[in-house]
């Protein structure tokens, strides 16, 4: 109830995101039914896109209240999780998801990443259970959600096929062979995908072809950050005060070989996108939320270690104990508080409603700006306008090629830009359409504050200064 108020919270108080992705999500799966395409695309992610086709036409509300709602079954599936493993205090591992920051940051946001993470808990439970062929089943589906679905098949059959090494030596079992072929049901989830694809576009490459072209294996598209990126942003994954607690409990999964497929799947997903952030592979922006996919991972990892220093403090005051871990946990969530507070960009929702709302009205009062086309650059607008995204141009980042596309839209084409992410994404500003023939309609100037912090803390958080403006092609 606690989490589900939390997460209420946020879908109220927080109109968008504070990433663009996703809201972008949302458009793939609220307009999949007129591309369809869309349902097996590469970026749009199918299993996704699926799941939230048919809550997507309800409006962006009732897509984000779905994500909360799988956020609540993730923590109940870790609790189940954990109480089946026999961890001690299992119910605690519903805190120690919510309580993870990047968890909470995006908890009522249309991000991939938490459909990732349900999909992972249920395998392991299966697994756990002794339902190997179910749970390899459910594993093939993170292939569906995020790219790092390739790698966790790849641990999962090598955790199917681990019991199996000893016996390697000398001849195998019918028994074995039987219990080694479990990991075909690993490409399940692939080839669902193929065949979906096919189906839908005719073209037996779709998925190579749909590969997005700012996710290259080598280069630098967000730059590379180095070894340290991923480790320094430790606390934004695990939480600043739950660490100590999370690294002991890695360290003693790690030396009594106690669940090993969960530290092994926190230690892939680590080492993995430490590597791809350091040399900025395959497009890594190195953002704490890609671990969000196994944040019922790093909930039980925490509590294995909440275990250990809550035995070791076994023979103090009852009343003492319960304040300091009481402690903690509040600490823990007014942090997040402050972090989700303190995210710029989701604020940029209420500047963008105030702009929409100003054109509704300027329509109804001079009748005389139809709206033919929408540009835009940042998500939320085109959510608002209830415009096909596909209307948004494909940008080139060549100035000259991108202003001639301009010049050839139709008459009432509508751009809604602002100051801070269109120059920096697109290399555009509003002069730049103004001289493809756009005539502003609209500037405003927004002092955007948060809610709980108004000042800047080490860089982060503080007043956002935007600026919006609307610009209108006559003919």
């Amino acid at each position: 109830m606690l989490c589900g108020g939390a997460g209420l919270a946020l879908l109220l108080l927080f109109a968008d995101g504070c990433q663009q992705d996703g809201g972008l999500h949302y458009l793939f799966a609220r307009w999949a039914w007129r591309h369809p395409g869309l349902f097996v695309g590469v970026w749009s992610r199918p299993l996704y896109t699926t799941v939230y086709a048919l809550p997507a036409l309800g409006g962006y509300t009732a897509a984000r209240a779905l994500t909360v709602v799988i956020c609540l079954l993730i923590a109940w599936q870790s609790w189940r999780l954990a109480l089946e493993m026999g961890i001690a205090r299992s119910p605690l591992a519903i805190l120690l998801v919510w309580l993870q920051p990047s968890f909470f940051l995006f908890a009522a946001d249309n991000m991939t990443e938490q459909i990732f993470a349900l999909v992972v808990v249920i395998a392991l439970r299966l697994d756990h259970q002794g339902r190997r062929v179910a749970g390899a089943i459910v594993a093939s589906l993170t292939v569906l959600a995020r790219p790092e679905g390739l790698f966790l098949v790849i641990l999962w059959a090598i955790w199917l096929l681990w019991p199996l090494r000893p016996r390697m030596q000398w001849k195998l079992e019918r028994r074995d062979w039987k219990q080694g072929l479990i990991i075909l049901w690993l490409g399940t989830g692939a080839l669902g995908w193929w065949l979906a694809a096919l189906l839908i576009t005719g073209d037996p490459l779709f998925i190579l072809h749909n590969w997005p072209q700012n996710w290259p294996l080598t280069g630098t598209v967000y730059g590379a950050a180095g070894l340290l990126a991923y480790p320094a942003r430790l606390p934004e994954i695990v939480g600043p005060f739950l660490l100590p607690a999370f690294l002991l409990g890695l360290w003693q999964m790690r030396r009594g070989g106690r669940y090993p497929i969960l530290s092994a799947t926190f230690l892939l997903f680590f080492i993995l996108h430490t590597i791809l952030r350091a040399w900025g592979l395959l497009g890594s922006a190195g953002y704490p939320r890609y671990l969000v996919g196994i944040s019922p991972v790093i909930a039980l990892i925490t509590l294995e270690g909440w275990n250990s220093l809550a035995d070791r403090f076994h023979r103090s005051p009852t009343w003492w104990r319960t304040a300091v871990a009481t402690t903690i946990l509040a600490v823990s969530f007014w942090f997040n508080l402050i972090y989700v507070d303190g995210a710029e960009w989701s604020r940029d929702a209420r500047a963008i409603r105030q702009v929409h709302e100003w054109f509704i009205n300027e329509q109804r009062q001079q009748q005389d700006l139809p709206l033919s086309r929408l540009i835009w650059n940042e998500p939320y607008a085109c959510i608002l306008f209830k415009h096909d995204p596909w209307e948004n141009p494909e940008w080139t980042h060549d100035r000259e090629r991108d202003l001639e596309m301009l010049r050839s839209s139709p008459a009432g084409t509508l751009v809604v830009w602002d100051r801070l992410i269109g120059p920096k994404w697109f290399g555009l500003q509003s002069e730049d359409f103004e001289e493809a023939g756009y005539r502003r309609i609209y500037t405003g100037n927004f002092r955007l504050e948060g809610y709980l912090v108004n000042r800047s803390w080490f860089g982060y958080g503080g007043p956002r200064q935007q600026t919006y403006y609307l610009l209108y092609k006559d003919r």
